[in-house]
């Protein structure tokens, strides 16, 4: 048996981080909260757009401004907290931060609105890469897509219950800016709680090979410099799955979806925005069946099993939203069904792609290699979908644009990763690789 095939033949042993789950809960808490404000323009968009008397190109104005100064924070939020802690940064970007969005309910024109809910994603553009490279820390290789699935999926099904109550912010008048005002003050006391009772496990907690070190040997390689960082271009599974994230178009479904029910089909804007419970609830139930079967395909098949799965998913996904967006079906309550079914596709994502970055990254270069995912790469693929969508929607229609992206671009997609299938095993024996080769050199030290 070869090297490589002895390394892949299992999957990577872990260290149970103590008090992890309950630690997971404050992230994912964090996480529910900024993602709930950032969707709640875009859920509420008619009724800005009613308000300040924009035109729907305003949406995809307002989405792509907030992913493109994300591209520039997200990864200065990381570096703040390699160089200050990983604790603080949230607690200040992603929970005090909240105050822009109280703010953001003030806004007299589109202009204002604008200018604050930027300032506003500046700083929510930590949580992803900095949540999710620690929860690479609290759970090892084995456990990491339950983890991720539950997160994602916990954050998704209580959108999905609060979804159709900001629909119904609708019928108050100027709701959107209640809306407004009540989440940006839940994120700042959920940022004082995140201070209270959060604790960092440290870079590497999880990882077999660190067994038994202390904390400052297991972050002695954390210090990030420009070489490490160009490194990360230098694995081939990054770099195709960055690319990948350029042709995931499915993100157009949270933007757009309400809005383009309201245009397309003549719902009102309560009605439309009960769609997006079963998209939160399918969505759920997606990022759960992900997890786990990012962790049984990773013991099936450790070289190929979590690539096919992801694959999967995004032809499952293109073909869910031909039938969901292409057809008038007179009814809510049938966009509801194929929402949850495009959602439930869109949910496995998460459950695969997070690990799989984790696995071929070393510890101390999975933060930065997350702000290149979703604050760079994400970041660039939402703006050019969202303001493609939103320009382009005034001129051919939203059904149109849905085909192209949902439909025609997920399916180039899922073809896309087939090119994951060799470089995948290799890259994650060869971190595995490299922690062996820390232990020894650690254990030697201390002899």
């Amino acid at each position: 048996m070869t090297e490589l095939s002895q390394r892949t033949a299992v999957p990577p042993a872990e260290v149970p981080v103590k008090g992890r789950w309950r630690q997971l809960s404050l992230l994912g808490g964090t996480m529910l909260v900024d993602s709930t404000e950032a969707s709640l323009v875009s859920s509420l968009f008619p009724l800005i757009r009613q308000s300040l008397g924009v035109s729907l190109g305003a949406l995809g104005t307002l989405t792509a401004a907030g992913k493109i100064v994300g591209a520039f924070t997200g990864p200065f939020w990381v570096w703040a907290a390699q160089r200050w802690s990983r604790k603080g940064v949230l607690v200040v970007a992603t929970g005090l931060w909240g105050v822009w969005g109280v703010a953001a309910g003030f806004a007299q024109n589109f202009t204002q609105l604008l200018v604050l809910y930027t300032i506003l994603a500046a700083g929510y553009a930590a949580a992803h890469p900095i949540i999710t490279e620690l929860i690479g820390d609290l759970f090892g290789g084995s456990s990491r897509g339950r983890a991720v699935g539950l997160v994602f999926g916990a954050v998704s099904l209580v959108s999905a219950g609060i979804g159709p109550l900001k629909g119904q912010l609708a019928g108050v008048d100027e709701g959107w800016r209640w809306g407004l005002w009540g989440v940006g003050t839940f994120n700042i006391l959920l940022g004082i709680g995140l201070w209270v009772w959060f604790r960092d496990p440290g870079r590497g907690a999880s990882e077999q090979q660190f067994s038994g070190l202390d904390r400052a040997t297991r972050e002695a390689h954390s210090k990030l410099t420009r070489a490490k960082v160009l490194s990360l271009l230098r694995i081939r599974t990054l770099v195709l799955l960055l690319v990948s994230r350029l042709l995931s178009a499915h993100l157009l479904v949270g933007t757009f979806g309400v809005v383009f029910l309201v245009d397309e089909y003549g719902f009102s804007t309560q009605k439309a925005a009960i769609v997006l419970l079963p998209f939160g609830i399918g969505y759920f139930l997606g990022t759960l069946l992900g997890g786990f079967a990012a962790d049984w395909a990773t013991r099936r098949s450790p070289r190929h099993g979590s690539v096919a799965v992801l694959q999967s998913a995004q032809f499952a996904f293109a073909v869910v939203a031909f039938f969901g967006t292409q057809f008038d079906y007179g009814h809510i309550a049938l966009f509801g069904v194929f929402f949850a079914l495009m959602g439930a596709a869109q949910g496995v994502n998460p459950s695969l792609n997070r690990p799989m970055v984790m696995a071929v990254t070393p510890p101390e270069l999975r933060g930065a290699a997350f702000a290149l995912y979703v604050s760079v790469f994400e970041a660039i693929a939402w703006a050019a979908f969202s303001l493609g969508a939103g320009f382009l929607g005034d001129v051919v229609g939203l059904r149109t644009v849905f085909l192209w992206a949902l439909v025609i671009l997920m399916t180039v997609n899922g073809a896309f990763l087939t090119l994951l299938y060799r470089p995948y095993a290799e890259d994650v024996a060869r971190v595995q690789r490299d922690l062996d080769a820390r232990r020894v050199r650690a254990l030697e030290a201390d002899n």
